[in-house]
């Protein structure tokens, strides 16, 4: 209970530090704009971006480049909702994207090339993956149910939908996992390795 009332602490002051939005900070997008387009709205609370700033924000390591891993991430693949996708499928998507994006061929994606292929008129299409959730667990949860269900105004007992559960539920079993840690750390002997015939008593 008192990581609940912590977790939910803490987004309250995450959702004050961004401001009264009138309920969720989500843009308004046509249903008929482009997959980026969609991908910042909904992932990012985006709606005024350039080729450049969508490049670096999706160079998780910041090292210039993407990697395939990273391209994959950017479509979701390495989050839970598409864990279903077939290593086939997610092999055809990136030698989909590589072909589209890596104009040199090495295996990788500069910002050069990148801003190239939107500058021709281009853009990321929609491999049929979903919005792009890439994110950590506290920021999905933040971005996809506080902010469209929740406010800082709103009350610890009505933080009781499935995902709030869930979120919850998963920070206490973090936390008995911590707990249980250090306490194995502070032990100069831990007795669950040690072999039971060595055990005192056996």
């Amino acid at each position: 209970m008192r990581t609940t009332i912590l977790v939910a602490a803490g987004l309250v002051c995450r959702a004050l530090g961004h401001g009264d939005h009138g309920g969720s900070q989500k843009p308004i997008v046509n249903e008929n704009a482009n997959w980026m387009t969609k991908h910042m709205a909904e992932e990012h609370h985006i709606s005024d971006f350039d080729a450049s700033s969508f490049f670096v924000l999706h160079d998780y390591d910041a090292d210039g480049h993407w990697e395939a891993e990273e391209i994959l991430r950017t479509y979701g693949l390495m989050d839970e909702s598409n864990k279903g996708v077939p290593q086939s499928r997610r092999d055809e998507i990136e030698r989909e994207l590589l072909r589209l994006l890596d104009t040199n061929k090495d295996g990788f994606v500069t910002r050069d090339e990148f801003v190239a292929f939107i500058n021709s008129g281009k853009t990321l299409p929609d491999m049929g993956t979903g919005p792009g959730h890439h994110g950590d667990d506290e920021y999905e949860y933040e971005i996809h149910h506080w902010e469209k269900y929740h406010d800082e105004n709103t009350p610890l007992e009505e933080l009781n939908h499935p995902e709030d559960i869930e979120h919850f539920k998963k920070h206490e079993m973090l936390e008995d996992a911590e707990e249980r840690l250090e306490k194995l750390n502070k032990m100069a002997i831990v007795e669950d390795n040690i072999p039971s015939k060595f055990r005192r008593g056996n």
